[in-house]
């Protein structure tokens, strides 16, 4: 499997190429925690955790996959996601990717299950819309 990192990530300049670097094609059905899911939800429940989910979003600047112009609005909660999918072990043994920047980064639940999953369909378009004059006027 191809490691994915931050600085490779942050090369790419549009949300869907960074969507499509780090899409897993359904791999979150893959069986990672089973009967172990209480580390999981440990961990994610640590300081060390929290202290690095904060650095993370404000490192991203609150923004979708880090994109300056895809601001996740207040009320919609940030994911911090883990680029390359964690195993028991990596919690076990406290391996590099549990905790390093460089594999990490901000993402709305939306685009979390789309790179999860591969369906682009899941992603919020929020392109803006072009307006013009009267276009909600229904009498002109």
């Amino acid at each position: 499997m191809e490691i994915r990192t931050y600085s490779e990530l942050i090369k790419l300049p549009t949300f869907y190429e960074r969507y499509n670097y780090l899409k897993l094609n359904d791999r979150v059905g893959e069986e990672t925690f089973g009967f172990d899911r209480y580390l999981n939800q440990k961990f994610y429940r640590s300081k060390e955790w929290k202290d690095i989910r904060n650095y993370i979003l404000v490192r991203d600047g609150g923004c979708d996959l880090g994109i300056y112009d895809r601001e996740i609005p207040p009320g919609i909660k940030a994911f911090i996601h883990h680029m390359n999918p964690i195993s028991v072990s990596d919690i076990r043994y406290s391996t590099e990717y549990l905790l390093d920047p460089e594999y990490l980064i901000t993402v709305t639940k939306q685009t979390h299950d789309a790179i999860h999953y591969g369906d682009e369909m899941l992603l919020i378009d929020d392109e803006p819309i072009v307006r013009t004059l009267n276009d909600t006027c229904l009498w002109k």
